[in-house]
């Protein structure tokens, strides 16, 4: 593909200036670059909802659903390529791409859904973890909820190690939870015939089915699709023909390894389930708890139940970052609101720990199971308004160029879509159905029709909007406010200045404020922190879609004040904002730092966080606060 044929393509040729990659070394060694974010995508796969599910598809139906694990494994492989082929190729992320293509309404719905999925999703490991430690500690469930607030600060620590030793650690938390269930298998002794039986496709019965939609929730998750496409663009490569191949088979070598890693374990689940469980008529087995009590009697072992109460631990911990880093993804790429990665975390284990705490006080703890299930069905509901503008943005060549998916995945694709459409539909009608037969409510029926129809067209719409007349726009995303021209500036004199922009609509006056201290006779040093979900994890080797925007503000900046006659030089930062402009400001060796305050203090800062007092702090320099 040509220079040329690439600058027709507006989100082609937004990639197309990026920072070239070294790709030279072993085979070996190009490989290893790319592989990374599947797996931080791929313990979602295995967290404690797919436990519950996969418990109780086995040990209800033997290994007749172990079909569906494989279907939603092949689902999810396609799927997660769609995102991660529109993160290489467009350097957006899909809550961009959708802010970017839908009107504000329907961005606004969509954002709730994924914000519910993210916290469907945290309910699940918040649920296992406690019931993990409550099986090895003996602590009351309800305890085991509220220490799981505390992987809040583990978080914290993840991100200071950097995006290699995360990956690092997430991979071992697999080997565990694989090596646990292998060694359960091993102790399992399963009917190897048996279990191929279990790939021919059957359905049993509407009990079935309803497993079998939590099954398809808990594997092919919606808001991993929003963390895929972001993690993958935490890769540079080169913009050319060749290298963006390259870069779409590594990343598709990596999603195949690390989900079907992620199938294995939960066909491992399912498999010890229908040994342990179904073949001795114990088919009523699908809760963890039962299962822990149950395994040293079945295999005649007390390490059985140690080994799954720590695999069911570190499944729950591994996937905890997942959920945050989505939650980051969704809000900044909905909303354009960005808040300190701990209160993200804190807020989303609340809204999880909440409904697991309502449920344990006055249900109590023999309800928590079907609670784990219902959270996997509501992801499973969910999946269709993020896989519909996902194909669409995939299979648009005007957005894609030559990079657009082919007709027979294209095909394929809307397949899966209709095929999950059909079976959450059906799910919901024979649900509403048997509610409205047994409840005597008329207000919650009219709420539950009202909701019903409200879905239903916006799905309808999410679906026809790209086909009729909505136009999937292609101009690029604005994460900051437009660039003003530069002008009226008043100009005294001063030395070498430092100047912390934010991109926030009051960059002439900062620029103003300094150029007043240096004059002509000064140089400036331009600084931005990026502070995107990839940029958080990959510091300067990040090359996501903000981070090149935000290159390419501060050179217009650079350009404009270079042709009135103004030394000028640019730097960016990345993660931590007041130690980066520190680190900046201390290498360039400036005398004066201009920085701006918008006025903030209590609950904001602890919301946005407070930069000008731990900047000013750790300066030797004077500092010029600009009020807003």
């Amino acid at each position: 593909m040509s220079k040329n044929e690439l600058d027709k393509s507006l989100s082609l040729a937004e990639v197309h200036g990026s920072v070239d990659t070294d790709f030279g070394g072993s085979r070996l060694r190009q490989v290893f670059v790319f592989f990374g974010p599947a797996y931080l995508v791929s313990v979602g796969y295995m967290d404690p909802g797919n436990w519950a599910t996969d418990l109780a598809g086995g040990s209800g139906f033997g290994y007749k659903l172990l079909w569906v694990l494989l279907m939603s494994n092949l689902m999810a492989l396609l799927l997660q390529n769609l995102a991660a082929r529109l993160g290489i190729i467009r350097g957006r992320d899909l809550a961009q791409a959708n802010r970017e293509a839908f009107p504000k309404s329907v961005n606004i719905a969509l954002y709730v859904l994924a914000e519910i999925a993210i916290a469907a999703c945290d309910l699940a490991e918040v649920l296992g973890m406690a019931i993990g430690i409550q099986l090895l500690t003996g602590l009351p469930l309800i305890y085991g909820v509220m220490i799981t607030v505390l992987d809040t600060f583990l978080l914290l620590f993840l991100q200071r190690l950097g995006i290699r030793k995360t990956e690092a650690l997430i991979i071992g938390l697999i080997a565990i939870v694989g090596g646990s269930f292998l060694i359960e298998i091993v102790l399992a002794k399963p009917e190897l015939n048996e279990v191929v039986k279990g790939l021919i496709p059957d359905i049993p019965n509407t009990k079935a089915l309803y497993i079998a939609i939590g099954i398809i929730g808990a594997t092919v998750m919606p808001h991993n699709l929003y963390l895929h496409s972001a993690l993958v663009q935490t890769r540079k490569i080169k913009r050319d023909n060749e290298h963006i191949k390259r870069a779409l088979k590594m990343n598709f070598l990596d999603s195949t390894i690390a989900l079907n890693l992620a199938f294995l374990v939960n066909a491992a689940i399912l498999i010890l389930a229908a040994t342990v469980f179904f073949a001795t008529k114990n088919t009523n087995v699908v809760e963890l708890k039962q299962a822990y009590l149950l395994l040293p009697t079945q295999l005649g072992t007390k390490v059985a139940s140690l080994i799954f109460a720590i695999a069911l631990i570190a499944a729950g911990q591994s996937s905890t970052i997942t959920g945050t880093l989505a939650g980051q993804i969704v809000m900044e790429g909905y909303l354009r609101l960005r808040i300190n990665p701990w209160l993200r975390r804190l807020l989303t284990r609340v809204l999880a720990i909440i409904p697991a705490l309502i449920v344990i006080s006055v249900f109590g703890e023999q309800n928590v199971n079907g609670l784990l299930i219902i959270s996997q069905v509501i992801l499973s509901v969910q999946l269709a308004y993020v896989i519909i503008p996902l194909i669409h943005f995939v299979s648009d060549k005007r957005l894609m160029g030559s990079f657009s998916i082919s007709l027979g995945t294209k095909i394929l694709a809307w397949l899966v879509a209709l095929i999950l459409i059909y079976l959450n539909a059906k799910l919901v009608y024979d649900g509403t159905l048997h509610y409205f037969s047994v409840s005597p409510s008329v207000p919650v029926k009219a709420a539950i029709i009202v909701f019903g129809f409200f879905l239903s067209l916006l799905l309808v719409f999410v679906f026809l909007y790209p086909l009729l007349g909505g136009r999937l726009r292609t101009e690029s995303i604005q994460m900051h406010a437009e660039n003003a021209p530069l002008t009226d500036l008043l100009v005294p004199e001063l030395r070498k200045i430092a100047i912390a922009l934010d991109f926030g609509g009051h960059d002439e006056k900062l620029i103003a404020h300094a150029i007043k201290q240096g004059g002509k006779d000064a140089n400036y040093v331009l600084l931005h922190v990026v502070e995107s979900a990839s940029a958080t994890l990959l510091g300067k080797n990040s090359d996501d879609y903000e981070t090149r925007k935000d290159q390419e503000r501060l050179d217009d900046y650079k350009e404009q004040l270079k042709s009135k006659g103004f030394e000028v030089s640019t730097r960016l930062g990345y993660r931590r904002r007041a130690r980066e402009i520190v680190r900046l400001v201390n290498e360039e060796e400036a005398d004066m730092l201009v920085i701006g305050a918008h006025g903030h203090a209590g609950i904001k800062d602890l919301v946005y966080g407070s930069t000008v007092n731990d900047v000013r702090h750790k300066l030797n320099i004077p500092v010029l606060v600009i009020h807003f």
